[in-house]
């Protein structure tokens, strides 16, 4: 199985290869094209009560689509959001924020994992997505991703709108941007601090951040208006 990411940086496209008997798995609603021959199957992946978890408390589809080939053939994916693909090869845990997660070998497992109140307080939901096992796995961002590895010991602080994915070597505490006055005013939030070994993932760009701006252009009905 083979993963290229086209268009890398912005808008980005992950054409998968596979071989026949080789499948892989994806957010349902991010294939653009497929060719050969692939049998499509739609299930919870992983059981009903993961599959809640996902949904409910991660912000993920409840169900997950995965492609069977029978001889060669591709699939070509993209995500809901501009920006960019990294495929991460994992030996054994990734924490994925909620949204960022595209395709994964089918080996590997997906569960839930309680991301602190650093969710709570950033609006990006109270879980992580957790993925175990060994393979490769596809995530999305909005705007560019930046990979950056830290070494033992080394600290890395990260605005929590901007976190795509960590390694599960990296352990990470929450705190405040500075004094409170700077947290509540100074537009930074609160902020994760990363402790190495292992690899961040970070997107250059802030969607909670994008949508307020947004707002600030759409004309508001005045009071007493009709």
């Amino acid at each position: 199985m083979d993963y290229t990411v086209d268009f890398k940086g912005s808008y980005s496209m992950l054409r998968v290869r596979l071989n026949g008997g080789e499948s892989i798995k994806s957010e349902p609603g991010s294939m653009l094209s497929m060719s050969g021959n692939i049998e499509i199957q739609t299930d919870t992946a992983g059981g009903f009560l993961k599959a809640v978890k996902r949904s409910f408390l991660g912000g993920e589809s409840f169900f997950m689509n995965t492609f069977y080939a029978s001889s060669e053939a591709e699939v070509c994916l993209a995500p809901e959001l501009p920006g960019d693909i990294e495929v991460v090869d994992i030996n054994n845990e990734l924490f994925v924020q909620s949204t960022s997660f595209l395709a994964c070998d089918t080996g590997i497992d997906m569960d839930t994992r309680f991301g602190g109140m650093k969710s709570f307080f950033s609006g990006e939901g109270l879980f992580m997505l957790h993925l175990r096992g060994s393979g490769r796995v596809a995530v999305s961002s909005f705007g560019a991703i930046f990979k950056k590895y830290i070494a033992p010991g080394e600290v890395l602080t990260v605005d929590t709108g901007h976190i795509v994915a960590f390694d599960g070597s990296v352990s990470y505490s929450i705190d405040k941007f500075g004094s409170w006055s700077s947290t509540i005013l100074g537009g930074e939030g609160l902020v994760c601090r990363f402790t190495g070994p292992g690899n961040v993932y970070i997107q250059t760009r802030n969607v909670p951040a994008f949508i307020n701006w947004i707002k600030g252009y759409i004309p508001t009905r005045e009071t007493g208006s009709r």
